[in-house]
């Protein structure tokens, strides 16, 4: 399938991920529309931040992703969905599970009921490594037990098999692309990467972290835009579970020695009680296995962790980036 010419939606088009995703779907030629959640500011997330000459080619939808009239809606006329509106934070979801199924599960249900009414040609569902918790052997295929660890991973496996069986009960054609960590500009600082980057533009050298010894599988954001790209236009990935990583792991502790070291800054880092998650829901391992996505998509990263730091140090170390940014304050 050639998405260059269809008319696309994207849940979650103004977050991190989906801004990104947005523009590369507007160079291809595709004609973008973008759910945003409404809001009275009339706030578009990062697309409001995007250059004008992408911009001017964006539709913008408002509304909300756990209404099943609104979601319908805004995919009518529309042949492929690229489903990314989700919450994210795993210490929010703690503190409000609730929201999260409301989000992510009932979220998904309202897509893929719209798209069985509708007939839409096609699904990119948006998964995450989070859901298999701990891993069990590396690296991490596709077959690998789910375990999810917190109430986020928990509702994100929840979309992920209502998807699969949409497939399997009402030939709902859905792929589930599963990235694991991914990295790069306008990513929140509820994630490690900005986290640390920001404290280092801002502090003395000391970095206020959690954990340090978990490893994690770093996939810079433009690699994970592409692989959602190729997703969409290959027919063999729909009812199929495909990991986006970049098959290394680097621990939490390592990755912040190597970005102090890109900066030119000496670190000390110092643990706090709050950024520490429950023993029992620390992910304490991921390292992708990405031969699928090479063999059924023709995917592969093509920016490694330094490339890719770079490129991330560089956008935050702009003052008018950080901006958008608390470096002082812990984010759940």
């Amino acid at each position: 399938m050639e998405i260059g010419n269809k008319k696309v939606l994207v849940t979650g088009g103004a977050g991190f991920i989906g801004s990104h995703l947005t523009e590369e779907l507007v160079e291809k030629g595709c004609e973008v529309k973008v759910f945003v959640h409404y809001n009275s500011f009339n706030r578009w997330g990062w697309i409001d931040y995007l250059p004008e000459e992408i911009k001017k080619r964006i539709e913008i939808f408002t509304g909300d992703i756990r209404d099943p009239n609104g979601v319908r809606e805004a995919m009518k006329g529309c042949d492929v969905v690229f489903h990314l509106a989700a919450l994210i934070g795993i210490p929010y979801s703690y503190h409000s599970p609730d929201t999260y199924v409301d989000t992510n599960v009932r979220g998904t249900l309202n897509i893929l009921q719209a798209a069985r009414q509708l007939g839409v040609s096609r699904i990119i569902h948006t998964s995450t490594s989070e859901i298999y918790g701990t891993a069990q052997f590396v690296p991490i295929t596709e077959e690998h037990p789910v375990n999810p660890q917190s109430p986020y991973a928990a509702t994100k496996a929840s979309a992920d098999f209502l998807a699969l069986t949409f497939f399997r009960s009402f030939a709902t054609p859905v792929a589930v692309v599963r990235p694991f960590n991914t990295y790069g500009p306008r990513q929140s600082a509820r994630a490690i990467i900005p986290t640390i980057i920001t404290q280092l533009i801002h502090g003395d050298g000391k970095l206020t972290l959690g954990s340090v010894t978990p490893t994690r599988d770093l996939n810079f954001v433009k690699d994970t835009a592409h692989g959602f790209l190729m997703a969409a236009g290959c027919d063999e990935a729909l009812g199929e579970v495909i990991n986006l990583g970049s098959n290394y792991e680097i621990s939490v502790g390592d990755l912040a020695l190597r970005i102090a070291s890109l900066m030119g800054k000496e670190i000390h880092i110092e643990a706090a009680d709050e950024r520490i998650r429950p023993g029992k829901s620390e992910v304490e391992r991921l390292w992708a296995e990405n031969r699928k996505a090479k063999e059924l998509l023709g995917w592969k990263p093509l920016f490694d962790l330094d490339s890719g730091l770079k490129e991330t140090i560089s956008w935050f170390s702009r003052p008018e980036n950080m901006l958008h940014y608390k470096a002082g304050s812990y984010t759940i």
